[in-house]
């Protein structure tokens, strides 16, 4: 049996979590169900449009309502194999455009770099930080 599962995390700025899912080739949507196993669907503000069988829902969550909850129906490695384990590379992905947008803000020059790990190095120059 599978279900979804909301994994807690600090998602504030859609337009950075759009340029993520354009990088990981996969598309941010509104006004969409989210899919999980067996056709369950479940209603959502966002979704995660994935190409497998199943979506992830991106929901406002906290009081402020300026964060989102990722939320996933793990099951069968479909979401893992697309954004990785836990989100980590949509994650991965979002603090790097969301660190993009706050440079180009702030008039800093940036440089990207994938190490051989897959880690990414992001040198910011120029400005004030």
């Amino acid at each position: 049996m599978s279900h979804f599962t909301t994994v807690k995390t600090e998602v504030r700025d859609l337009d950075a979590l759009r340029d993520a899912c354009t990088e990981l080739d996969v598309v941010l949507e509104s006004g969409i169900m989210c899919r999980g196993y067996a056709g369950i669907n479940r209603n959502s503000h966002h979704v995660v449009r994935l190409k497998g069988p199943y979506d992830i829902a991106v929901d406002p969550s906290g009081e402020d309502g300026g964060s989102y909850a990722l939320t996933t129906d793990w099951w069968g490695g479909h979401v893992e194999r697309e954004v990785g384990a836990g989100f980590g590379r949509l994650l991965q992905s979002y603090g790097v455009q969301k660190t993009i947008r706050e440079a180009r803000t702030r008039g800093l020059r940036f440089s990207r770099q994938i190490e051989p790990d897959g880690c990414v190095l992001l040198t910011l120059e120029g400005g004030s930080l």
